[in-house]
């Protein structure tokens, strides 16, 4: 599989209240929490409904600006039409709406193999890989 995304169905998604794991609403600021980044594993975003996409700059600002290198998960509306976005913004798991299958995530991975221009994971333009 290509993909670098972590796929997890509804089921397989825990929220138990651990410190590490901290939920930031998709109208919250990230640059509020820098501060605190270094304690934090996981930071879920959420999808309140799947046309608002306001956690994509989220965790584009957390990768790329704020340095975080933990996981940045998807929760909420997530559709598997998304999930190559998500990753190209920093997301590193996502959690499949109930009723969604996983199976068929692969098929867009594999449609949208590559891209020419950089983004929040591989920075470097496609052009300029193999220089």
């Amino acid at each position: 599989m290509n993909k670098k995304l972590n796929i997890l169905s509804a089921e397989e998604h825990i929220d138990d209240g651990d410190p590490k794991v901290l939920q930031l609403a998709n109208d919250a600021d990230p640059l509020a929490i820098e501060v605190c980044l270094a304690d934090i594993e996981r930071i879920d975003l959420n999808f309140p409904k799947f046309t608002d996409g306001r956690a994509y700059s989220q965790a584009f600002l957390l990768r790329r600006r704020l340095g975080f290198t933990g996981d940045i998960r998807a929760t909420g509306d997530v559709l598997i039409d998304q999930l190559v976005q998500m990753e190209r913004t920093g997301f590193s798991s996502a959690v499949l709406k109930e009723g969604v299958d996983a199976s068929d995530a692969q098929r867009q991975f594999d449609r949208f193999a590559a891209f020419y221009q950089g983004d929040a994971v591989q920075t470097a333009p496609h052009f300029a890989a193999g220089s």
